[in-house]
């Protein structure tokens, strides 16, 4: 990572564009943009977006709202929307080659789904997406609780990185071999965007963390107050746990309620040390502070998995620089397969369970997404730990998940560094 950019860019609080609300719809018009990616005068960047900035508008819905959306391609190249997290019906999942065909320039789809869960989610073009996302096309979604948790501020926190040239324009090397090959398409500019950039010493606040980026792992550190871990993916977790260094894969979420004791900094841990990503200012205090211990958010109410009749399944990560051969057709593969199958890689009939084995033999770490679901990550221990939608799994490692298959559909499974994605490690799974 470039220093000097870095951090000329981590100096300045960026904030989110505006939130929408669904009323009657709401409309998502992919096209051009000029973003302020660089600070101190330095230019713009010429990037895609939606309505007109990058990341994309804040959409925030109540939980069980019906969500429309139409979305109006003039990006000038075939998109689709996927909407990440969510647990919605196959045909709105905005998965070219699966769920529909690629919304061709100039044309609009109209998406509706419902929210039927609570949480932090985020909306990202899924064709081409290791380089449309790369380029813009993402932004936040929220799905607000009925009872939400009382605080002062609720604030989206979107993680990302950009790979810049010396002027400042995105660097036009999308999908070299040896980005695909390795670790994925790294930027040399790193920021935290906020949708708030205004809090006080004593306010409680709600931090949405989303990592919005093709392949950096965002290793966080938050400074500033007091908190804790309350959600993961946007599935609330039964305890609030201690607010200690965090880890972001790609798509992955973390919310944390923080009690704001000075300005609240979010760091970036490297190997030359701690890096400034963003800092929220702290102006005044707070008159009446809570006294009260952050409490958990509410449960989600979620399918209990059969683990004595769960169908065991093994899925390997193989390939990339430095090892993982395999006899698939590109870079990366699953199980001697690169690429989608014209057969799903199982067929699950509605509420299965399986116990998957995610295997990695690669010389990389991988986040795998699985579409249309959340899983639990399993213990060391054996009990049921996470429940999320994407996992990390690291290099020379392997991962339980438990997964309950109860939504009916054609449903991607991938590595979420997005080159990866794009050069074999995926796959997909029928529900009948």
């Amino acid at each position: 990572m470039n220093r000097r950019k870095f951090l000329a860019c981590s100096a300045v609080a960026a904030l989110l564009p505006k939130t929408a609300w669904a009323t009657p719809a709401f409309r998502l018009k992919a096209g051009p943009v000029d973003a302020r990616i660089l600070s101190g005068g330095e230019g713009l960047t010429p990037m895609l977006g939606f309505n007109g900035s990058t990341p994309g508008p804040e959409l925030r819905v109540r939980q069980g709202d019906r969500v429309p959306v139409a979305f109006e391609n003039g990006s000038g190249r075939p998109s689709a929307i996927h909407w990440h997290g969510i647990h919605l019906e196959n045909a709105m999942d905005g998965v070219p080659e699966l769920t529909q065909g690629a919304v061709p320039p100039g044309a609009t789809f109209r998406y509706a789904f419902d929210a039927p869960y609570a949480g932090t989610y985020w909306y990202h073009a899924h064709h081409r997406s290791w380089e449309q996302v790369a380029r813009g096309l993402y932004g936040p979604l929220i799905v607000e609780e009925p009872d939400p948790p009382a605080v002062d501020r609720d604030i989206v926190v979107v993680l990302d990185d950009w790979r810049l040239d010396d002027a400042g324009r995105l660097h036009e090397s999308f999908g070299n071999r040896h980005d695909f090959s390795h670790a994925g398409r790294m930027g040399n500019v790193a920021r935290a965007l906020f949708s708030h950039d205004t809090i006080r010493r004593g306010d409680r606040i709600r931090l949405r963390l989303i990592n919005t980026a093709t392949a950096r792992m965002f290793p966080v550190r938050i400074a500033g107050g007091t908190g804790k871990v309350v959600a993961h993916d946007g599935m609330p977790l039964a305890e609030p746990a201690p607010l200690e260094d965090l880890l972001l894969a790609p798509a992955q979420r973390t919310d944390v309620i923080l009690d704001v004791a000075e300005p609240v900094s979010f760091g970036l841990r490297t190997r030359e040390g701690l890096y400034r990503l963003g800092t929220l200012a702290a102006g005044g205090s707070n008159p009446a502070p809570f006294d009260t211990p952050i409490r958990p958010l509410p449960p989600a109410r979620t399918p209990a998995p059969d683990r004595n009749g769960a169908v065991r399944l093994t899925l390997v990560m193989q390939g990339g620089a430095m090892g993982g051969r395999h006899v698939g057709s590109d870079f990366w593969a699953f199980n001697d397969r690169s690429g989608m199958p014209e057969v799903p890689w199982h067929r699950f009939a509605r509420g299965e369970t399986a116990l998957i084995t995610l295997r990695n033999d690669t010389a990389f770490p991988h986040g795998i997404h699985l579409h249309g679901h959340h899983f639990h990550e399993v213990r060391d221990d054996g009990a049921l730990g996470r429940y999320r939608d994407t996992t990390l799994v690291d290099r020379q490692a392997s991962r339980d998940i438990v997964c309950v298959f109860d939504n009916p559909g054609k449903w991607l499974l991938h590595c979420h560094t997005l080159g990866h994605q794009a050069s074999g490690m995926k796959t997909w799974v029928e529900v009948a």
